[in-house]
């Protein structure tokens, strides 16, 4: 079993369906956790109570301010941060190229991507003051190509994948290993209910997905850069 302890983890989206799948398996394994996510009440809802090995953050990705504030108090606790796993994002599918609303393009960038690249300007510089670091984000193997209808999101899913290469490209001569993960469906019951006569059972469950992360944040892991990873199930 992977070995956590003594280490610290953020994990952005953590109230989220794989969010809280991560944050369970790297607290089942030792580690402290950092508890980011826009949601107060169901961060507090999915971790309630307080503990020595947890620190829950309010925090709205878009506000590099509010990122700040959570490494900063992070540090105090912890000492810092040994492994960032970006969950936060977004979907939205629905309309063709010359449809799409130009406000549905800007979420999905900001959610994606500019979400990543604020949390990176925050939680990279300790990284490399440490000479060590884990970084995992989440792209989509729906990324992979262009598809109907989903134009603004496979655009957002493919700048983290680019962006995640590039920073592996920037740092992993300074110790940081930076991966990205490419699931398919992920089995969570807001997708059973918007997909009623799909097979869950051929979808990636997220505590599946969850020990991929985990195993990218390990040691055992200190030779994969900038990989994309698909964890794609039987979909």
């Amino acid at each position: 079993m992977l070995n956590f302890k003594n280490k610290t983890v953020m994990i952005t989206g953590a109230a989220g369906n794989l969010g809280r799948a991560v944050a369970e398996a790297f607290g089942s394994r030792g580690a402290n956790l950092v508890l980011l996510d826009l949601n107060g009440e169901a961060l507090e809802s999915a971790y309630p109570g307080d503990d020595a090995h947890s620190l829950k953050c309010a925090a709205d990705l878009m506000k590099a301010d509010d990122i700040a504030e959570a490494v900063k108090a992070a540090k105090a606790k912890f000492g810092g941060l040994d492994a960032l796993a970006a969950i936060a994002g977004g979907f939205h599918m629905g309309e063709a190229v010359h449809e799409l609303p130009k406000d549905k393009w800007d979420l999905m960038m900001d959610l994606n991507a500019r979400t990543l690249l604020n949390t990176a300007e925050a939680v990279v510089p300790g990284m490399i003051e440490a000479g060590a670091g884990k970084i995992v984000t989440i792209g989509a193997n729906a990324a992979r190509q262009g598809m109907a209808a989903m134009s603004a999101y496979i655009v957002a899913k493919s700048a983290v994948i680019r962006l995640t290469e590039s920073m592996s490209a920037e740092l992993r001569g300074q110790g940081i290993n930076v991966n990205c993960v490419m699931p398919s469906i992920i089995d969570t019951p807001e997708n059973r209910t918007a997909m009623p006569d799909a097979d869950p059972g051929d979808w990636v469950s997220p505590e599946k997905l969850a020990n991929v992360i985990l195993f990218l944040c390990s040691e055992e892991a200190s030779a994969v850069h900038g990989a994309a990873v698909p964890v794609v199930g039987l979909s």
